[in-house]
């Protein structure tokens, strides 16, 4: 269970919501907003293996398109249509704003 705590409170008593930390991260607050995150080594080091790489689609082989063209989703996760769908949406509503 995520704990939140004010950035005061974590000057205070800093060991224990270290402690907190390596168990479930610790949202920082400051001036009643959400400003950092206070985590275990072990969580940063898996997030940040999962930063995305970006690549051209010019540079994809045409097996390569044909190999995505012919992918199906996995069963179970048709929710994710809907967020592309939703995602799509508030990029065309940004372009005509």
């Amino acid at each position: 269970m995520t704990t939140t705590v004010t950035a005061a409170a974590v000057s205070k008593n800093f060991g224990a919501y270290q402690d907190a930390a390596v168990r479930d991260p610790v949202i920082i607050t400051k001036n009643g907003r959400p400003r950092t995150v206070l985590l275990a080594y072990e969580d940063f080091v898996r997030l940040s293996k999962r930063d995305r790489r970006v690549e051209l689609t010019a540079d994809l082989s045409a097996d390569e398109i044909a190999a995505v063209e012919a992918s199906e989703m996995e069963p179970g996760l048709d929710h994710l249509n809907d967020e592309l769908s939703g995602a799509k949406g508030l990029t065309a509503k940004n372009a005509a704003g």
